[in-house]
């Protein structure tokens, strides 16, 4: 899995606008947007999906919610909506477990 987008992103072998980083994860621009605030919440340890996750990265995780929260509160956003896909059919298409962060206009429900 080391030659994911996300990897080369953490590793700075491919360029990305970093809004976050720190020891365990990174937060980026997503280069996509589906909204005007689009970022992805990245943990540094190559996890394909939740589906992969073990009972050891719940440090990891909890983490990833914390550092959301705390970005979200220091750009005064209150309002926003977390996603995770998990496998092909879910829409996942970078095998390399990453949060969406979505912000900044009403968000439908269903989704997708």
């Amino acid at each position: 899995m080391s030659g994911t987008i996300f990897t080369k992103i953490i590793n700075r072998e491919i360029p990305s606008n970093i809004i976050f980083e720190d020891e365990i994860c990174i937060i980026i621009e997503d280069i996509s947007p589906q909204a005007p605030l689009h970022y992805l919440a990245i943990p540094k340890k190559e996890i394909i999906g939740v589906s992969d996750l073990n009972d050891k990265d719940n440090v990891i995780i909890s983490h990833l919610l914390l550092t959301i929260k705390k970005q979200m509160q220091s750009i005064n956003v209150s309002d926003y909506r977390l996603v995770i896909n998990n496998g092909s059919e879910a829409g996942q298409t970078v095998f390399h477990l990453h949060i969406h962060i979505l912000a900044n206009r009403t968000l439908g429900w269903p989704p997708g």
